[in-house]
């Protein structure tokens, strides 16, 4: 049975809709894993962050701890330079702590450009096939 000119566009027309279909959902796919690289990278950053000022309260109550040492020990204001380098490295860490934790409670893992690009091609094939 031979397809008429006006049969055979429209058989067209909809293999090309299709492929274009497939297509703008591969690149919906890429687009989806070029916005999670980057939240993940945003959050490695962030929990760099927290390590950082982990080691650092570490360190300064290390040196506290020392200070205490002095102080107990020698009993000589030498003890008292110790104490304010452990309280401003104490000091120091917990500001890295604090500014890694916002960052990371205002991070949202959802790829909202995907998700409203999906929803947009979504429509539009919808309007397309009616």
């Amino acid at each position: 049975m031979a397809l008429t000119q006006e049969e055979r566009s429209l058989t067209e027309l909809f293999g090309d809709l299709i492929m274009e279909v497939k297509l703008l959902f591969r690149q919906e796919m890429q687009l989806l894993k070029i916005e999670m690289s980057q939240k993940a990278s945003q959050a490695g950053k962030d929990v760099a962050y927290l390590a950082i000022g982990a080691a650092l309260a570490y360190a300064g109550l290390l040196i506290l701890l020392v200070s205490a040492a002095i102080a107990l020990a020698l009993v000589i204001p030498g003890w008292a330079s110790a104490l304010i380098v452990g309280l401003v490295v104490v000091g120091a860490g917990y500001a890295f702590i604090q500014k890694s934790m916002s960052d990371l409670k205002q991070l949202n893992p959802v790829p909202e450009k995907t998700l409203d690009s999906l929803k947009e091609t979504k429509r539009w094939t919808t309007h397309a096939l009616k």
